[in-house]
């Protein structure tokens, strides 16, 4: 085979690939979250009495309004004049992306729309942790920095603020499922390249932390299985 081949085939092959990524997004729609509700709730004080880290969760799906209001909580734009949101990030730089793993594949959130932009049309949940409730929980949130949002900093100071930027939001996920008697739990074991490589991140994207959200299992599922 000679040169001028060997390029044809390979392109092909890129083609190739290109198109079965851009069919796994669009086998999956995006979802227009309703907007959140930001009225009520748990005063603060017994919101940060109450919050503590669960790990037992019913594979109960959580609803749309649900997903909308713990998504605004977590990281959604609270001023709109500005753009800027509900947990603070260093420069204003927003390099925390929430990518959303649910059942039925995995989303982005988009702050600006308020939606859940499709990514694959594959249930990553169980490649989200090493721990076994992670797979038959309905949501895992994955905190993915994107560093080329980060201007000029050092890579030092790139990892202290895009670790410090996700625990903000995470400590938000955490006050919301609080006021709302979710549970959750924010994670560190995870296995960061083949995550990465499932959800097709680019070099500059590192996975941070990742988060279960659920309802609280209930002693009779058990039961009755």
């Amino acid at each position: 085979m000679n040169m001028y081949m060997r390029k044809v085939v390979a392109l092909s092959l890129i083609l190739v690939v290109m198109a079965q990524v851009a069919l796994a997004a669009d086998e999956l729609k995006p979802v227009v979250l309703p907007k959140p509700q930001t009225e009520g709730g748990q005063p603060l004080m017994q919101v940060l009495k109450d919050r503590h880290t669960s790990r037992d969760f019913s594979p109960r799906k959580l609803p749309d309004q649900i997903l909308s209001d713990l998504l605004w909580a977590a990281d959604g734009i609270n001023r709109p004049d500005t753009g800027k949101r509900t947990a603070p990030s260093a420069v204003n730089w927003q390099e925390i992306d929430i990518y959303v793993a649910l059942a039925d594949g995995l989303y982005l959130y988009d702050a600006k729309t308020h939606t859940l932009e499709p990514v694959l049309a594959e249930d990553l949940r169980a490649l989200t942790g090493g721990q076994a409730f992670v797979k038959d929980a309905p949501l895992n949130l994955v905190y993915v920095a994107d560093r080329s949002r980060m201007g000029k900093a050092s890579e030092a100071d790139k990892d202290m603020y895009s670790a410090a930027d996700t625990g903000f939001i995470s400590q938000n996920v955490y006050l919301y499922c609080a006021s709302e008697g979710l549970a959750t739990v924010v994670r560190g074991s995870v296995d960061r390249p083949a995550l990465a490589k499932a959800m097709q991140l680019r070099p500059e994207q590192r996975i941070i932390l990742a988060q279960t959200v659920g309802y609280p299992k209930d002693e009779n599922e058990d039961k009755d299985k």
